[in-house]
């Protein structure tokens, strides 16, 4: 068939994005515009092998294989399909179980059945490197691309770039039409060495010296120092009984959980819009009775967000991909994110959907 096919490996893709644009592969870091990755993508593929794309295969891990806000997204976009293997955590650091086994499984089903003439792999992984031969036998031109290495490091099955027929480099300016990614944090500042007495000059007056630049505050700074300004929540260690305060989870009805995955389709998951939401939900689910008494033992806590609850936020916001898994979670996340919650708190979730005039 005159027609051309995309396999792509997110956590290669992702990952190699996050280290070559921040030093580290953590997704989480990044801001990701899924539809404008996948046009681009397409583009290219098109103009690379001079055919149609029939279908974009979008291959990541998920928690239970259950589909994440992204997953969903993608996977209602025009000619994208979404394979989803396990995300499993082994040392204490996350790992996908069961990607490139699905990637292989679908490369050589597709190439048996002669279901394109030019297949895009976007992957490095060794394990693909059987499918990619049979692929080949089967008369399909096998085109791989790789993720530009950081530091001139090395991303890609040497034996797989030896195999594929043609090769293409996805580069930081490729890359970043689609893909930004935060800043890496600050180190936190060395500790100031002691002030000189005063020296007196020549002409007998005292020379003072120039004042030490202030550090950047962190988070736990500005909430000790500002809590009425800056929405933070429990210090490390800080230790509060919830006094009964209610979870979303047992607010929300079988049928409302429906309706929130359906409309967190829309929702592009920033920290802020996530914790707004997360809140205008629990607010509009509180039972009429204990509405006020509950709100009013919220706002005597603040900046804080009682622990029980703050806990079921972070596990909320995990679900979005901009977020990431829970140890991914930056610092300033959790500021924005947090911050969101107390806006929400003051904001009914019906306006948050509402259809805009």
């Amino acid at each position: 068939m005159d027609r051309c096919i995309v396999l792509v490996d997110a956590g290669y893709l992702l990952g190699a994005a996050a280290t070559l644009l921040r030093g580290d592969a953590a997704r989480s870091r990044l801001s990701v515009d899924h539809a404008g990755l996948i046009q681009q993508i397409r583009d290219r593929a098109q103009t690379e092998t001079g055919q149609p794309l029939l279908r974009a295969y979008w291959f990541d891990g998920a928690p239970d294989r259950v589909p994440q806000p992204e997953h969903r997204r993608l996977r209602v976009m025009p000619r994208v399909t979404v394979r989803l293997g396990m995300l499993t955590r082994v040392g204490g650091r996350v790992q996908q179980k069961g990607v490139d086994a699905a990637m292989h499984a679908q490369l050589t089903e597709l190439a048996r059945h002669k279901a394109a003439s030019d297949i895009v792999l976007i992957t490095g992984d060794g394990d693909l490197l059987p499918g990619v031969m049979a692929a080949k036998e089967h008369g399909v031109a096998m085109h791989l691309w790789a993720v530009q290495a950081a530091d001139g490091a090395y991303n890609q099955s040497e034996d797989l770039v030896a195999e594929a027929d043609e090769r293409q480099l996805l580069d930081r300016a490729w890359l970043t039409q689609a893909i930004t990614a935060e800043p890496a944090p600050l180190e936190a500042p060395a500790q100031a060495a002691p002030e000189p007495p005063a020296q007196a000059e020549p002409s007998g007056i005292p020379q003072v010296p120039l004042p030490t630049p202030a550090h950047t505050p962190t988070p736990g700074d500005l909430a000790r120092s500002a809590p009425a300004v800056v929405r933070w929540s429990s210090d490390s260690g800080w230790i509060d009984p919830d006094d009964g305060i209610p979870l979303l989870e047992t607010l929300t009805t079988s049928r409302q959980v429906w309706v929130d995955r359906e409309q967190d389709l829309s929702v592009g998951g920033e920290p802020h819009e996530v914790g707004k939401i997360f809140a205008a939900r629990w607010v509009d689910r509180l039972p009429h009775d204990q509405a006020t008494d509950l709100l009013d033992r919220l706002d005597q806590a603040r900046p804080r967000i009682p622990r029980l609850l703050d806990g079921e936020l972070l596990r909320y916001a995990v679900r979005f991909g901009t977020i990431g898994h829970d140890e991914d979670i930056s610092e300033d996340h959790l500021v924005q994110l947090r911050a969101g919650f107390w806006t929400g708190i003051e904001q009914p979730a019906g306006a948050l959907f509402a259809p805009k005039p």
